[in-house]
């Protein structure tokens, strides 16, 4: 019997195989991001003008991080009175759903199962939209679970921090922890739009107010030299919380964030490296191993000054590049050391799982400087482990001097 060549060509060898067929679609999707200040003003049009003007008044949920509303007891009333003042463009469903905030939002599934839970009690459908507000790991949180009702609810991120405005709101991944790994399960989804409201950015914490700029020093690394001189000389008066300086870095940051997804070629990550979570291999296990006593835009400064480190060491990264990063990051207001960092073994297996989570070879982004990215697939330990304890022992000298 004559060889049929599809079955080689798909990897069936059965005799019994008469044939294959394989074809491709793509989906389009535009991705939303808007900034502006008070979005449940009713006199401002941004969040009315997402909605449809077809079909009578669109079904809307909303889900508010509990923080948030400790911060700002108003919030549930203002949402209402919103929905109150357009009739005609929404109704509002139940009363507004408030669930834990922080990462503790991701560690089970609490959040979830309360949002699933409130989407089919509220009768929300494909076609309604659930609108979600607080930090990064409740919209994590709560898009898992719109994302999973109906196999996908249309959701409106608010993000209320600087690193969800200026990071977690904008990309397109939810989900939640499990196993002691980070994000372990979640699906990739759009969101319907991101509506970036820096009047929110007000009533936070220094430490939230700047965990996000992590992120920021990041991405301009990977993308933006002239934002990086911006974030390096400007560093101390974002620490001293000058609103109009951090609307501009959360803005840019965002912006290079979007960019990279919508033109990236790979918005879903199924084929190439993940070049905006340099720095992240580290910081994802920093979190775990200190229980989450370390917030993910702390560990993320960790873990970018480790890889610099490393890249400096290997002959990679010029010195004056991991200065400069160190120097801004301790200007911000960053810790850049923890005592977990003494577990250099336990800290090297996020290299393992940082692997498996992006299927495939092991990729680790570093910078020969800034704007020029590389990748490296193979880590030496020996030199990981050397950049890990210069990292640490740098932290405890500058404790020992501000002491």
């Amino acid at each position: 019997m004559p060889s049929n060549p599809d079955h080689h060509r798909f990897g069936l060898h059965s005799s019994r195989v008469t044939g294959g067929e394989e074809g491709r679609f793509s989906v389009d999707w535009i991705h939303r991001l808007l900034t502006t200040r008070d979005a449940l003003d009713p006199s401002n049009p941004v969040l009315t003008e997402l909605l449809p003007d077809h079909d009578g008044p669109a079904r809307l949920l909303a889900v508010i991080d509990r923080g948030l509303v400790e911060a700002r007891p108003e919030l549930p009333a203002q949402i209402e009175h919103w929905a109150e003042s357009n009739p005609s463009k929404v109704r509002l469903v139940g009363d507004v759903l408030t669930v834990n905030g922080g990462e503790q939002s991701k560690q089970d599934f609490g959040v979830f199962e309360q949002t699933t839970r409130a989407i089919n009690d509220g009768g929300i459908c494909r076609k309604s939209f659930v609108l979600v507000v607080g930090g990064g790991a409740v919209l994590d949180a709560v898009g898992y679970a719109a994302a999973s009702a109906h196999r996908g609810v249309r959701l409106i991120r608010m993000p209320s921090t600087t690193l969800g405005q200026a990071d977690a709101g904008v990309g397109v991944k939810n989900g939640i922890n499990a196993y002691g790994k980070k994000n372990f399960l979640g699906v990739f989804s759009p969101p319907w739009a991101v509506v970036n409201d820096t009047s929110l950015l007000t009533s936070l914490c220094d430490r939230h107010w700047r965990s996000g700029l992590s992120e920021s020093i990041k991405v301009a690394l990977l993308k933006d030299p002239d934002f990086f001189d911006m974030l390096c000389s400007t560093a101390t008066r974002i620490r001293q919380r000058e609103l109009g300086i951090m609307e501009q870095v959360v803005h840019r940051t965002a912006t290079l964030h979007m960019d990279h997804i919508v033109q990236g070629g790979d918005a879903f990550e199924l084929e190439v490296a993940r070049p905006l979570d340099f720095g992240h291999w580290s910081a994802h296990k920093l979190e775990q191993m200190s229980d989450f006593e370390i917030a993910h835009g702390e560990a993320v400064a960790i873990g970018l000054t480790i890889d610099l480190a490393y890249g400096a060491m290997m002959g990679i990264v010029p010195e004056q590049v991991l200065r400069r990063t160190r120097r801004c990051l301790r200007e911000m207001g960053f810790e850049l050391s923890h005592e977990v960092l003494s577990d250099h073994e336990t800290l090297l297996e996020g290299l393992r799982e940082f692997r498996e989570h992006l299927g495939g070879r092991l990729t680790i982004t570093l910078v020969r400087d800034a704007g020029r990215p590389v990748d490296l697939h193979e880590i030496d330990l020996v030199v990981m482990r050397r950049a890990i304890e210069a990292i640490q022992q740098a932290g405890i000298n500058e404790a020992s001097r501000a002491g």
